[in-house]
């Protein structure tokens, strides 16, 4: 395919084919220092002096930011019944749209998951979820007992209550939890779910840990086709000259034109995007004698291509 020449404005004059492509292009605080000296005491001081230096210190270090967290009130979903050391403990399950789901687990998958062995410290499935400090609460009899809220996705814990076997793998989980996190020893079988008792005791807010909101970039979509018509000259039975014109209203910065015996081709972003226009020719040009002009009042591409004789 041989490529024209750079398209030319309105009044300029013709220009002749190339062999080699040309581009259309219009004109051109210091930061503190701790010494660890200042711990160092020559031996035989004061033990008590060396504690104050080092209590100081830690406290002048600044803690890790905590992550960003909001108040939720979550909505009442169910209560389980178990036992810790003989002493009851309820655990309240509840939902809220505001603490994201798990990814998707199909039923056999599920299967394979309980039949794995425990996966390593930070891998397998992970279930988001908000699990509350213990407070004290009053049994059906008015005996103390422990009550703990833990907080799932809304639409995960619709999940939940259609499939038993997803519900038992999750009061599973969530039981190893606490046990990990506040030192309880629940027992992981006997438990039960209460048929009358949606939560024990009051709702209370929890703070969720707030979900960065989602980078919002507008793009471009690809651009259409261009319009464009071929006129034929003198008539389209006996044409001699074929004259393309094409509408380009972004302009004619960046556009790569190519002419071969069959095809007419007008591409974008610089020659290596997709053709913008493919258009087949029905007799074959003469690329000596064919000429691109870019009218800038118009915005119109005209492509003469006197044909070969």
């Amino acid at each position: 395919m041989t490529p024209l020449r750079r398209a030319q404005p309105e009044g300029a004059a013709p220009v002749t084919m190339e062999t080699r492509p040309r581009l259309f292009r219009p004109a051109p605080e210091p930061e503190a220092m701790s010494d660890p000296s200042l711990l160092e005491l020559e031996e035989g001081e004061d033990e008590g002096l060396r504690r104050l230096l080092l209590q100081v210190t830690q406290e002048d270090v600044e803690p890790p930011p905590a992550a960003p967290s909001r108040a939720v009130t979550p909505q009442p979903g169910l209560c389980v019944k178990t036992r810790a050391g003989g002493a009851k403990v309820f655990v309240n399950v509840c939902h809220s749209a505001e603490v994201p789901p798990p990814p998707p687990l199909s039923p056999p998958a599920l299967r394979r998951l309980i039949e794995a062995p425990p996966a390593p410290p930070g891998g397998g499935f992970r279930i988001p979820m908000s699990l509350g400090e213990p407070h004290a609460e009053l049994d059906r009899g008015g005996r103390p007992c422990t009550a703990y809220d833990v907080v799932v996705n809304s639409g995960f814990f619709r999940t939940l209550q259609a499939d038993p076997i997803y519900l038992e793998f999750f009061l599973t989980v969530v039981m190893e939890g606490l046990a990990e996190k506040y030192g309880v020893e629940l027992e992981l079988t006997g438990w039960r779910v209460l048929q009358n008792r949606k939560f024990l005791g009051s709702l209370s807010a929890q703070n969720i840990r707030a979900r960065p909101r989602p980078r919002i970039q507008e793009l471009e979509g690809p651009p259409g086709p261009p319009q464009f018509v071929v006129v034929a000259e003198p008539s389209a039975e006996c044409p001699r000259v074929l004259e393309v014109r094409v509408l380009l209203p972004h302009g004619a910065g960046g556009l790569w034109l190519g002419l071969s015996p069959e095809l007419l081709v007008l591409r974008g972003g610089e020659g290596l995007g997709p053709p913008l226009l493919t258009l087949p020719l029905p007799l074959p040009p003469d690329p000596a004698r064919c000429r691109a002009r870019f009218h800038r009042r118009n915005q119109v591409l005209t492509v003469t291509m006197p044909l070969q004789t």
